[in-house]
């Protein structure tokens, strides 16, 4: 009887604790539309957080750019308004614009070296994060950049020649359209889709992830595209210090380890995605040509060194953080290299 009683006495007082609990609403803002693949891992990430957290950490999300475009976004953090979000390089940019060296133009040959510049120098990044009044949760990842048009695209002269948009207020995309010596049209992501559908509209061309231009449906304004990748786009998960410090510890940690394997998660299914996504397009009627048999690699590279100098200068991407990572693929690659020799039986 007594044993009951006590059971009942536990039961209650648990049950008041997590009524008084108190509840914590994390306002997550992406561009990313409902309905694609990465908005459902979000979406699986907030049940979880939900469950494990008790409820005591809910989530308000607002997909699909309602909440304006990424320094729209960032803006309404800084007030408090929003909480945290999903951002491509260009909002990391505004946070932590060193991390930008991951997408330099024709840095890496594969993800492989990507991968492992970005672990190397991933401490290095969180730290950057967390001084700028962010703590980076996951590192998700956009993929291959690809420019597509309503025009061929058969040379760098030609896409010169192109009314080209460039992401407004983008230091690294503005770096590089200048060493490119392109001309481009500065406007807002929003209004993309705007302009490729009007009759003279101020842009005929664009650059962008496979899987981006059919979650966008940019692809439907767009006829041809080209097989060249420029770079690998990033992206970031990431809450506001002002709103991370105030959660108790264990909230803290839960929303460290599920953003971590979130990142992961969308970063993996965004390689899968896009992989997919040429497919889909050509399917759908966009032509891809200009391969890399097409360019002559030392004006790209020259290109690249051009607008690495410039975002040096401007120490958007300061000379240390760009030799760094230089090294990192070099000591990558030789350490490839090495084992691909010593995997290599010799002759008798």
């Amino acid at each position: 009887m007594v044993l009951r009683f006590l059971t009942l006495v536990l039961l209650l007082f648990s049950l008041s604790a997590n009524a008084n609990a108190k509840t914590y609403v994390l306002k997550f803002a992406t561009l990313m539309p409902t309905g694609t693949s990465w908005t459902n891992l979000l979406d699986d990430w907030v049940k979880e957080v939900e469950q494990k957290s008790e409820g005591r950490l809910k989530f308000k999300m607002y997909p699909g750019g309602v909440m304006g475009d990424e320094p729209d976004v960032l803006r309404k953090i800084r007030k408090g308004q929003l909480h945290g979000g999903m951002f491509t390089g260009y909002g990391i940019g505004r946070i932590h614009s060193p991390a930008r060296v991951l997408e330099v133009p024709f840095m890496f040959r594969n993800t492989d070296e990507s991968d492992y510049v970005r672990e190397q120098i991933m401490p290095e990044l969180e730290v950057g994060f967390r001084q700028s009044g962010f703590e980076l949760l996951g590192w998700p990842e956009v993929g291959f950049i690809h420019f597509f048009s309503k025009q061929p695209i058969t040379s760098m002269d030609d896409i010169r020649k192109f009314k080209i948009w460039l992401w407004q207020g983008d230091p690294l995309g503005e770096a590089f359209f200048k060493a490119a010596a392109i001309d481009p049209i500065p406007l807002s992501i929003i209004d993309v889709y705007t302009q490729l559908s009007a009759k003279h509209g101020s842009i005929d061309t664009v650059y962008i992830s496979s899987f981006g231009a059919i979650a966008l449906q940019w692809y439907t304004k767009l006829n041809y595209a080209s097989h060249i990748a420029f770079t690998n786009a990033i992206g970031g998960l990431v809450v506001s210090n002002r709103f991370y410090n105030k959660l108790p510890e264990d909230l803290q940690q839960l929303l460290k380890t599920t953003g971590k394997r979130l990142g992961d998660d969308i970063r993996m299914r965004a390689r899968e995605e896009n992989e997919k996504s040429l497919a889909i397009l050509q399917k759908n009627g966009i032509e891809f040509m200009f391969d890399w048999s097409d360019v002559d690699m030392t004006e790209m590279l020259e290109i690249r060194d051009l607008a690495a100098k410039h975002l040096e200068t401007t120490n958007y991407i300061p000379a240390a953080t760009f030799a760094k990572a230089q090294k990192l693929v070099t000591d990558f690659r030789n350490q490839q290299e090495n084992n691909s020799q010593a995997a290599t039986p010799t002759s008798p």
